[in-house]
């Protein structure tokens, strides 16, 4: 195939920074996408080689990246339905790490 199974757009003003440019050409990377209901979009990706879990959102600037790797947040308040795709993230790139 020559073209790519998902596009995504910039939902942000440009002053929430650069959105991350994610792709799968690093084998051992899992990502996870999310918009909730108000437009607010979400980029997980975990690296399988060490572990680390990164999370992105254009209203938290998308050049912030979190370490979510333990499940913390570190003070960023997620809404219900970003909590749960979050959680939901973490336990797939767990399995996803084991395949």
């Amino acid at each position: 195939m020559s073209e790519p199974l998902l596009r995504i757009s910039n939902h942000h003003a440009p002053g929430s920074g650069d959105p991350p440019i994610v792709d799968d050409a690093q084998a051992d990377q899992y990502i996870g996408y999310f918009e909730n209901l108000f437009g607010e979009q979400w980029v997980f990706t975990r690296d399988q080689a060490t572990g680390v879990a990164i999370l992105r959102g254009g209203d938290i600037s998308w050049n912030t990246p979190i370490d979510v790797t333990d499940g913390a947040t570190r003070g960023l308040t997620l809404n219900p339905s970003e909590a749960q795709w979050l959680e939901s993230c973490l336990a797939a790139s767990q399995a996803f790490a084991r395949r």
